[in-house]
């Protein structure tokens, strides 16, 4: 009988495996934008390392992140093209970070609302390869080895990951000035001040509403100063006044979680450069505000 064997084994692999989960979940929701969708794929990757041989696996971190990346490049490629069905515009899942502001990473990359936003216009391929370099610091060639490929490509396809990004966002301001402008922007929105709306917005600004099809959330991206200014303030008077705001944090950023009658309705989040704010996302699909409002400390 070796029961006692197998029982000590089993309680060394499920301590393994909890010592990697923050990482393999902050790989696999870095990856899909979702964190119902990365929880299943830790879970995936717990089955297989119950049934892996376990005896020829020197880094059990390394071989568990190899698992994952790889069941999240095939999942979203999948993702993809249910993503083409979705109604409205797109926006990842937030996630509290106000307890692990890393998400189980080296550094805090690949988090914010906006990068997770542009990152999904990645292939796959390209995106894990970002992710595993800069969030969790791999090595290009250990990069190379989990994506199969070689690591002159490696290189390529996190620089052009990299240029995506820079292509598409101006360079970012301090937290505090994120957090000033996300305050008067709030104030002006409340009170449909198209005045302070139009100095704080950039003159590309984009508004993305992502209802899911459920909220009368609007279906299509509100775009430039002049558009979104006075969509802001035609709004204002129905949207705010029976509404509570609670100052939260998502995706290492400041957020406003807005709630209506005891339940949340929008998590409020924007993207901020020297231009003043170039993106305001608002998450209106409960099916996306409901694990994020669960996971609150309170």
């Amino acid at each position: 009988m070796h029961t006692g064997d197998d029982a000590d084994s089993l309680d060394q692999a499920t301590r393994e495996f909890l010592s990697a989960r923050p990482q393999l979940f902050g790989i696999a929701y870095r990856m899909l934008g979702s964190t119902v969708e990365a929880e299943d794929i830790v879970q995936e990757a717990w089955l297989r390392w119950q049934t892996a041989d376990r005896t020829s696996v020197l880094e059990p971190t390394a071989f568990l992140s190899t698992v994952t990346a790889r069941l999240a490049i095939n999942f979203a490629q999948s993702a993809r093209v249910r993503r083409e069905s979705y109604i409205g515009p797109w926006l990842p899942e937030p996630v509290d970070t106000s307890l692990d502001p890393h998400m189980g990473a080296e550094r805090a990359e690949a988090l914010e609302m906006a990068v997770l936003f542009l990152l999904e216009k990645l292939n796959p391929v390209e995106r894990a390869a970002y992710v595993l370099r800069e969030a969790f610091d791999y090595p290009y060639k250990q990069v190379a080895d989990i994506l199969e490929t070689s690591e002159a490509n490696t290189r390529q396809l996190v620089s052009r990951a990299r240029k995506h990004l820079a292509d598409e966002r101006r360079k970012r301001v301090s937290p505090a000035d994120h957090r000033r402008l996300l305050e008067v922007f709030l104030t002006a929105a409340q009170t449909g001040n198209l005045t302070v709306l139009e100095d704080v917005l950039a003159a590309d600004v984009v508004s993305y509403s992502d209802g899911g099809g459920v909220r009368g959330a609007t279906k299509i991206p509100v775009i430039g100063r002049p558009h979104v200014s006075k969509y802001l303030a035609a709004f204002a008077p129905r949207f705010w006044p029976q509404s509570d705001v609670r100052w939260v944090e998502a995706n290492g950023r400041p957020a406003v979680l807005v709630s209506s009658g005891g339940h949340a309705v929008a998590l409020l989040s924007i993207d901020v450069s020297a231009e003043g704010i170039d993106r305001i996302m608002w998450v209106m699909n409960p099916a996306k505000l409901s694990p994020y409002v669960a996971s609150l400390s309170s």
